[in-house]
């Protein structure tokens, strides 16, 4: 238990220190392993992948995700985004369940009309609000809002807009297989005026197929659509997926994975393909 508590305090602190942002990027998480009290112990790796791969299951976690997209603009230059993704479930009663996942973005956005230099900085962050049944049927769901705060550090990092929106997302379990989506999208309410309007959506499907000792293959596409641009430049659609696998450092369970994607569809100067690396730590718990 203490070494869990002491890698956690470790992480937590790296972020509050990097980002800079710790109000909205970090939420109280003692506070929450107290309240639940001991770590829900899992008979299998393949039960724990299972409930990593689920978007509102009742466990904590915290996921390091970096995006590498290659081959952006005429320069061919290279973006990296590394998202650190809290999620903090909350017990509201017996039949519900109270999820907040956060995303705060640290960007290295390149020139893309230049062959060198860029802009390095926190991007907006995102928090989505999810209620769920505590105790599910085959069709496990969640529903909310989601709040997109205006924390760029540049204006190429940001949109210098607050925005909001409806969330969701939907999945199944069945035998070795989890299989959903997640979904929303955002409009602008406030913010720079001289900024342009935020009308984007966001659909990521998510097929994984659990193998054993905690391997599983995976396809977790993130498709965007910019409904304010132009016909023929709204949409990116990736194509591909990759593995990973659950292990254990020090009791500490992990869930690590690699992923690649070619965009079949994209605006102009868009990435050709991206490289998605995730190390989530995971904090099942028990009642």
């Amino acid at each position: 238990m203490a070494i869990r508590y002491y890698v956690l305090s470790v992480v937590l602190l790296a972020l509050v220190a990097i980002t800079g942002s710790p109000i909205l990027c970090l939420a109280p998480v003692y506070g929450q392993g107290a309240e639940y009290g001991k770590y829900k112990e899992y008979a299998e790796e393949e039960d724990l992948a299972r409930a990593a791969q689920n978007p509102v299951a009742n466990m904590m976690s915290l996921p390091f995700q970096n995006n590498t997209a290659f081959g952006i603009g005429p320069h061919n230059r290279t973006q990296n985004v590394l998202n650190i993704q809290p999620v903090i479930p909350f017990n509201l009663n017996e039949d519900w369940n109270l999820i907040t996942r956060t995303i705060c973005p640290l960007i290295y956005q390149p020139f893309a009309g230049k062959n060198s230099g860029g802009m390095f900085g926190l991007g907006d962050i995102n928090s989505s609000v999810f209620i769920s049944p505590a105790q599910p049927g085959a069709i496990i769901w969640g529903a909310g809002p989601i709040i997109s705060f205006p924390t760029g550090t540049d204006e190429i990092l940001g949109t210098e807009k607050w925005s909001a929106g409806p969330s969701a997302v939907v999945l199944t379990m069945q035998g070795p297989w989890v299989i959903g989506a997640l979904a929303n999208n955002l409009w602008d309410f406030a913010g720079a005026s001289d900024r342009a309007h935020v009308n984007q959506m966001l659909i990521q499907y998510f097929v994984n197929y659990n193998i054993s000792d905690g391997w599983y293959l995976l396809s977790a596409p993130i498709n965007t659509a910019n409904w304010k641009a132009p016909s023929g430049e709204k949409w990116t659609i990736p194509l591909g997926g990759g593995g990973g696998k659950i292990m254990s450092i020090g009791g500490l369970p992990i869930n690590a994975s690699a992923q690649a994607y070619y965009n079949v569809e994209k605006p102009t100067g868009g990435p050709d393909w991206s490289m998605r690396l995730q190390v989530q730590f995971l904090f099942p718990m028990g009642g």
